[in-house]
């Protein structure tokens, strides 16, 4: 693991769960705007998921509601939980980098599912077939006439594809 990522793991690991949780979900919740994906959210409307990261003993514990993640109060332990995807820091991170596609994190047993199965299956598949289309989010955050300046002005200048490079998906074309 590399400095960085080290630095990262050390900070996720101090910060307390209500609060890391609360941020990721947020987070989240943005990135979700736009995206096809969010349509999929609603059929796991009044789930709880817990993401546990046992490496660092962290644990982010949150609802869908209304396709969209909801922090959920309470004391690890006392508060339930439908499904549980865990693993070390390094399988999150290369799921959140798409440096390894899910299915290989969990045929490999570096994430794990608890719970409800079907639950469980449909938020694999989800994480399986997710693909960030970001000219769709800047169309939902900034507007349709503003996202797409912004979008072709990131294509042009190359940002979009060194972001999408990083994130592990295929380059744009170049806008003519």
């Amino acid at each position: 693991m590399n400095k960085a990522l080290s630095a990262i793991k050390g900070v996720v690991g101090v910060v307390p769960d209500g609060f890391h949780t609360e941020v990721q979900t947020r987070l989240i919740n943005h990135m979700l705007k736009g995206q096809a994906v969010r349509e999929q959210l609603s059929d796991l409307d009044g789930k709880r998921v817990s993401i546990y990261i046992r490496d660092i003993d962290t644990e982010l514990l949150f609802e869908l509601k209304s396709a969209l993640l909801v922090p959920v109060r309470g004391r690890r332990g006392d508060v339930k939980w439908d499904v549980r995807i865990s693993g070390d820091f390094s399988g999150f991170w290369q799921l959140a980098t798409r440096t390894e596609d899910p299915d290989t994190l969990f045929f490999n047993r570096q994430l794990d599912l608890e719970g409800e199965t079907e639950t469980g299956l449909y938020l694999k598949n989800i994480l399986d077939g997710l693909d960030f289309d970001p000219e769709a989010h800047l169309n939902a955050v900034f507007g349709p006439k503003l996202g797409r300046t912004i979008f072709r002005i990131l294509q042009q200048s190359g940002i979009d594809d060194r972001l999408r490079r990083r994130m592990g998906l295929p380059a744009h074309e170049p806008v003519g």
